[in-house]
């Protein structure tokens, strides 16, 4: 009798838990979305396809065309992914802003780069999300002219493109 009030309980204790969880998890700005794109051969892999509207029209969705806008030299490329990561390799010339350590460089970024400066992020890849979360904070902070490569390092190294 004693096990069958304790299994009630458990299962009671533990659906609630559930419940509240999922609610947390619903209000909470930095919540994982549930339903969304999961399928990196149509694009980025994005959960809220709210923001990826957002992005559609930022988007750099090849390789090719990113190598000809880095080719004309007039963008700066920016590796989203933590210092270790960059240190490890990435794109020849391209700065290191981890989307983490937004608050402590954002002040430095912006004198050292004008708000038209055509800004490219970057991170590992498709399902990679840090480019398009420092992408949207430069645009919500004044810059104007911010496109995202989705591709990332990985496709830029798997082209044989130029890689430090």
């Amino acid at each position: 009798m004693n096990l069958s009030r304790t299994l009630k309980e458990s299962t009671l204790l533990l659906g609630l838990s559930i419940i509240i969880a999922l609610l947390v998890n619903i209000f909470s700005p930095r919540g994982i979305t549930l339903l969304g794109q999961w399928d990196e051969t149509k694009g980025v892999v994005l959960a809220d396809t709210k923001d990826h509207e957002f992005f559609e029209d930022m988007e750099i969705e090849s390789v090719v065309i990113a190598k000809e806008i880095y080719d004309k030299n007039k963008a700066l490329f920016v590796d989203t992914r933590d210092n270790e990561s960059y240190l490890d390799g990435h794109i020849k010339g391209a700065i290191s802003f981890p989307v983490g350590e937004f608050a402590e460089r954002f002040n430095d970024f912006e004198t050292s780069y004008g708000f038209d400066s055509l800004i490219i992020t970057y991170c590992s890849g498709r399902s990679c999300i840090d480019s398009h979360n420092l992408a949207q904070l430069l645009c919500e902070n004044g810059f104007t002219r911010v496109s995202v490569f989705i591709d990332g390092f990985s496709g830029w190294q798997q082209e044989g493109y130029p890689v430090e």
